[in-house]
């Protein structure tokens, strides 16, 4: 794609950055075949190829983002499914991000557009906050029509997704040492997360329990929070900084305390963003080298056992799994063949769904922002899940986990959860009524 930068636009270091992305864009196309939002609206404009010639016109042009091109970026999930199948290397990821970081200095929302935005970014990435907004959530469910066809539309769609019950807090939340069981043959740092720390921690003690019984020593570090994920993909760049910073600075002290193998993250939306922290700090000197050092260390926990010598399992369940592999993981990680493998050596006969690469329509906030777009694909993919006639569904990213839940007929569980089962842990308490084979 030819640009029209001026050399003062090009002093920018985010601009530049963006203009070389634009100039491998060839106008090909192929990427709409695979956005999950061009499949569902047929518009160009809501495909990356649309999106791309937006954000090209709008940074050229050095003008502020308007009503037209904030509509097609916010209806954009950032899947990464266009990452997938472009041929000429487009990083569309960090394209719309700086067209985010730029809406949001350029573009003033309209006031309900702002106060839901700023009511999800005060309690989503803060546990504490976040499970009280649950308990409230409880209160007012009755009361999420009233928002329906208004323009608080997003706060019924909050209502309908919260849980009816929420799990107690859980001691592996807390920063402290889990010792190996047997001879020590590693050590990690493990992210316990924000949301999904409050609605399944049992996600996390799975993890724990399985890692140290491989003999691996699992550390939560002092200082840890959010990934800055959620704060990032609204564009709100100098929050998402500051939760790398911190990040970065939490998982450096334990690596220089005691060693690292890896840090170990089980939602796959969270590995992808601190995956990709060595870009976001790369401008900060004080942080350029440490935070290319942690993404480098941070692994997925599907992809950190395949590294390990695993012994037989335990139990052999023999249950058909469909097994849903997350945007994050596939598109945004590439992690495509460790999970199915994992699972298919635990005993589990693993099932893959149709239209595996499109999204559910969870992506972080967006069920909540962009409600009606992502019903329709989340109704799309429990369909293809259920034709494939598994008893429970395994994934690893907690907002999938909740989406496909929310309409699905079946357990749907984090991959680490049936991992750590097979291999000696606790069966998971959603899949209690699932007969193994042989019962």
């Amino acid at each position: 794609m030819q640009t029209t930068f001026s050399p003062e636009q090009l002093a920018d270091p985010h601009v530049a950055e963006s203009e070389k992305i634009l100039r491998k864009c060839v106008h090909c196309g192929f990427c709409t075949a695979t956005c999950p939002t061009y499949v569902t609206l047929g518009n160009e404009l809501d495909s990356p190829r649309g999106r791309i010639y937006l954000i090209k016109d709008m940074l050229e042009a050095g003008r502020p983002a308007d009503k037209e091109i904030v509509t097609h970026i916010d209806r954009c999930l950032s899947c990464l499914a266009c990452m997938t199948t472009c041929p000429s290397g487009v990083n569309y990821m960090h394209l719309v991000d700086h067209a985010r970081a730029h809406i949001e200095k350029t573009y003033r929302r309209p006031l309900p557009d702002r106060l839901v935005r700023a009511l999800l970014a005060f309690v989503l990435p803060y546990p504490a906050r976040f499970r009280a907004a649950l308990k409230l959530a409880k209160l007012g469910r009755p009361c999420a029509g009233l928002f329906e066809g208004t323009a608080l539309k997003p706060l019924a769609a909050m209502l309908k997704l919260a849980p009816k019950t929420v799990p107690a807090a859980s001691p592996v939340s807390r920063p402290g040492s889990h010792p190996a069981k047997g001879a020590r043959r590693g050590r990690v740092a493990l992210l316990t997360g924000c949301a999904q720390s409050v609605l399944d921690p049992a996600i996390n003690e799975a993890t724990v329990s399985l890692l140290t019984r491989l003999g691996v020593e699992v550390v939560v570090p002092r200082g840890e929070g959010c990934c800055g994920a959620l704060v990032h993909h609204m564009g709100k760049e100098d929050a998402a900084l500051a939760d790398a910073r911190r990040n970065v600075d939490a998982w450096t002290r334990e690596a220089e305390a005691g060693g690292l193998d890896a840090i170990v993250i089980t939602a796959s939306g969270c590995g992808t963003t601190i995956k990709d922290y060595g870009f976001m700090l790369r401008l900060d000197s004080a942080y350029a080298d440490k935070a290319a050092k942690v993404s480098a260390l941070a692994k997925d926990v599907t992809e950190y056992l395949a590294t390990l010598d695993l012994p037989e399992p335990a139990k052999k369940p023999g249950i058909a799994v469909a097994y849903h592999s997350a945007c994050s993981m596939q598109h945004g990680q590439k992690i495509t063949r460790q999970p199915k493998e994992l699972l298919a050596r635990a005993g589990f006969v693993v099932k893959e769904p149709r239209e595996g690469h499109l999204c559910c329509g969870s992506a972080g906030t967006y069920n909540m922002l962009q409600p009606e777009i992502s019903a329709r694909l989340r109704d799309r993919k429990v369909k293809n899940i259920e034709a494939t006639g598994a008893a429970l569904v395994a994934t690893g990213n907690i907002g999938c986990i909740t989406q496909i839940a929310s309409a699905a007929d079946m357990p749907v569980v984090h991959t680490v959860q049936l991992l750590d089962w097979a291999y000696g842990g606790e069966r998971p308490k959603g899949v209690a009524k699932v007969a193994m084979a042989g019962e």
